[in-house]
């Protein structure tokens, strides 16, 4: 061989093992990052301290906990384990109307950061998801905003399965995880995502459900012939305790400030302020939207005798959408159908009017 084939043969030499000994690197890196997510000093969460079968005789069962990396364990002044809770509260993040994806980074993020990042990756979603990071400083969850000061290793992402639109799609599922997965190798993560089948077939089931308890009732209080004056309505609806709000009605409220029923404008304008003395209408609409009230039984009562008094003091009578006179054996079957709802929605574990209710029925 000459001296060129020789320099050569040397230079792939040095060059394979140079691509060896960066492959060897990365694997290191990749393990590390791995460990360090899932083990560090985290004790084994099947069993605990001890190996399977290995407990002495007598000794006291020790159940298995996830233990925080970063963390002491403390006790508060009552002696209770103060260490943070394990998962988000069901007001950030719902396993029974969410699909949560738990991501798990080795080294701190800046909330900020992952938010804005999160917004680049997910801008295509019809959903926006709810970001939370544990503060492990704090020891509580908290939900991530593009003004978030924390970092955090433990993030949570949860998409809503479905709401009044429709089920969440199987588009919008794709872009979610791809999304979450493009953020796992920004920031050096893990994203353990729930099966894709799961998911759709739950979205599709909860859908389902909420379609055949989605009901609300409305009760029309018509003119008999010259029309309403919106400075009369505007004094009657004072005087009963509604409340004129942004989007054109008069909210009944309950003591927590929650909508029992609303008041609307049967016709095209709504109900402003500065605009009621000038407002003349032929109809206005008592609505009760079932499912996001507690206990809406006893509100369709109060709308019912509400209804009454606006249509004795306006001179005009109480109908159905079809205007035919609402009796009062009409009004039972309603209240009827109303407990079936509520007691249908109970026996699901969805109450009307919680947190759950507001989300799904938005």
């Amino acid at each position: 061989m000459n001296e060129l084939q020789f320099s050569l043969i040397g230079l792939g030499v040095i060059l394979v093992a140079g691509v060896f000994a960066y492959n060897k690197a990365q694997e290191r890196k990749h393990r590390k990052l791995a460990e360090r997510v899932f083990s560090g000093d985290h004790p084994d969460v099947l069993i605990g301290h001890h190996a399977a079968g290995s407990a002495e005789p007598g000794a006291e069962r020790i159940e298995p906990v996830i233990a925080d990396a970063g963390y002491d364990t403390e006790m508060d002044a009552s002696g209770a384990d103060a260490r943070p809770a394990d998962e988000p509260p069901e007001a950030l993040a719902d396993p029974a109307i969410d699909c949560v994806v738990r991501f798990e980074s080795a080294d701190p993020a800046s909330g900020a950061h992952v938010w804005r990042a999160q917004n680049l990756a997910l801008d295509k979603l019809t959903r926006p998801p709810v970001w939370c990071g544990l503060n492990e400083r704090a020891g509580v969850w908290e939900q991530l905003t593009a003004y978030s000061a924390g970092e955090y290793r433990r993030l949570r992402a949860a998409l809503q399965l479905a709401d009044r639109r429709g089920p969440l799609t199987d588009s919008d599922l794709t872009l979610f995880f791809n999304g979450v997965q493009r953020l796992a190798d920004e920031f050096l993560a893990v994203a353990d995502l729930p099966a894709r089948n799961d998911v759709l077939a739950r979205a599709a089931e909860i859908d389902r459900f909420c379609a055949g308890v989605d009901i609300q009732i409305g009760l029309n209080v018509a003119a008999a012939g010259t029309p309403f004056s919106g400075a009369r309505l505007y004094d009657l609806a004072k005087a009963a305790g509604l409340a004129l709000r942004e989007d054109g009605m008069f909210h009944a409220l309950d003591a927590a400030g929650a909508t029992l029923f609303a008041l609307s404008n049967l016709e095209a304008a709504l109900f402003a302020a500065e605009e009621m003395e000038t407002l003349a209408t032929h109809c206005v609409t008592f609505t009760l939207d079932v499912p996001r009230v507690a206990n809406a039984a006893a509100a369709l009562d109060g709308m019912v005798a509400m209804a009454k008094q606006f249509a004795a003091d306006l001179g005009g009578s109480l109908v159905d959408d079809n205007r035919a006179p609402l009796t009062d054996n009409a009004l039972a079957l309603i209240r009827d159908k109303i407990v079936e709802i509520e007691q249908r929605m109970q026996a699901r574990g969805l109450i009307a009017g919680s947190t759950q209710a507001l989300r799904l029925f938005s």
